[in-house]
């Protein structure tokens, strides 16, 4: 277990948003008479019933002393997997609330970028031949917005139906469908969805202002032939 945990912390531990922190929560009850766990409005029920012992089902009067450590050993162990479940059916919850607190953090950012380009649409609509933007700031919006789409479509397990760590795990435990109740709660996947919409409209105006860029530049170039050209005759 204790090298399952390290392989999943270690790697949070790299490339941390110290000054971008964003929190999410969910209450969290245990409800010893269930089996199984569910979300209920805004908080978890983890479902913690143990195991039915199979000592109840061999009630002999006449049961040997190694029957009895035989029983006993078996309950320890079906209390130990018991324990793992739940431990694991935590970590899936967890993991649900992780996926939504990244998503919250690249929503700021994205809230960030569209906030310093949110003059571009209305200086267009005064009918400006040219933007008042040079070519540093036309580079620098364009890589963050590729920086921002990648983090969200490529560099993580937003968009992935089940992280890495429970592609191992039983089916029965029912861990996958433990990680869309959070995801369904706080409408996750719909969050992805407009997330990626607005990237497309900042998309529409990074290209904007790439055109205006390669528009700018071709001018500079032919005011440069024109004045090569009036030089040569001059020479002539």
């Amino acid at each position: 277990m204790s090298s399952l945990v390290s392989r999943t912390l270690l790697p949070a531990t790299q490339n941390p948003h110290p000054n971008q922190i964003e929190e999410e929560d969910l209450e969290y009850t245990e409800d010893p008479t269930r089996d199984v766990s569910a979300i209920k409005g805004d908080t978890i029920v983890l479902g913690t019933k143990p195991s039915s012992s199979p000592s109840a089902s061999s009630s002999s009067s006449s049961s040997t002393s190694s029957k009895t450590t035989h029983n006993t050993t078996t309950a320890t162990t079906e209390t130990d997997t018991r324990n793992l479940e739940t431990i694991l059916t935590k970590i899936a919850f967890s993991s649900g609330l992780a996926r939504s607190t990244k998503l919250a953090v690249l929503e700021t950012l994205l809230n960030t970028y569209l906030h310093t380009t949110s003059t571009i649409p209305h200086i267009l609509s005064l009918g400006a031949l040219r933007l008042p933007f040079t070519r540093s700031f036309t580079l620098q919006k364009t890589g963050q917005l590729l920086s921002l789409r990648a983090q969200l479509n490529l560099y993580s397990e937003l968009t992935d139906s089940l992280p890495d760590l429970f592609w191992d795990s039983r089916h029965e435990l029912g861990l996958e469908g433990y990680y869309d109740m959070v995801g369904r709660a706080l409408d996750t996947n719909v969050r992805i969805k407009v997330l990626n919409e607005k990237m497309d409209y900042a998309q529409e105006i990074a290209s904007v202002l790439r055109q205006q860029l390669s528009e700018r530049h071709g001018v500079r170039l032919e005011w440069i032939i024109i004045a090569l050209i009036t030089v040569e005759v001059g020479f002539a």
